[in-house]
């Protein structure tokens, strides 16, 4: 979950909360509920969607998202120590701009025709992500290649 920025004297208490509940608490939340039948097992990949707005300053005003994906990031790589002695990687990927729900297009609209051509031209590859690119990482951090990859962060973003 997003939103579209304005100035922090203008995000209310909810706004802030219901970010980071989505975005960040979630994460956390789905991970606990995990861990105890993997640990188990001695196995399990647990792969969190963070955003390229958590690694970098976000110059669209999105505090309490930003501050969510960072957190997420963060959340990854400390789980990936407290997992991994029980075979448990977790690791994260930051995607770039994707218009893959009503937020996204939400965004990409606001940024009117001329936004939306910088915003592509900022990126080496001179297109948006699709769900496939992300989808496509995520297959990789739970296949055998990255069985010895934990706690890491891998952005998928053409380029930035």
């Amino acid at each position: 979950m997003g939103h579209v920025g304005k100035p922090i004297e203008q995000v209310t208490f909810a706004e802030w909360h219901d970010i980071l509940a989505v975005n960040l608490n979630a994460a956390f939340w789905f991970a606990q509920s995990l861990v105890s039948g993997m640990k188990a097992q001695g196995f399990g990949r647990i792969i969190n969607i963070s955003s390229g707005a958590g690694l970098s300053i976000s110059l669209t005003g999105i505090q309490a998202y930003a501050s969510a994906k960072a957190g997420v990031i963060q959340l990854s790589r400390q789980l990936a120590h407290e997992l991994g002695p029980f075979g448990i990687t977790v690791n994260s990927i930051a995607p770039g701009f994707v218009r893959s729900n009503p937020n996204t297009e939400r965004q990409w609209q606001s940024y009117g025709e001329d936004g939306q051509k910088r915003l592509i031209e900022a990126i080496a590859m001179r297109r948006l992500g699709t769900p496939d690119d992300i989808a496509h990482g995520a297959l990789f951090f739970a296949s055998d290649y990255a069985g010895w990859i934990t706690g890491q962060v891998l952005a998928i973003d053409g380029g930035k």
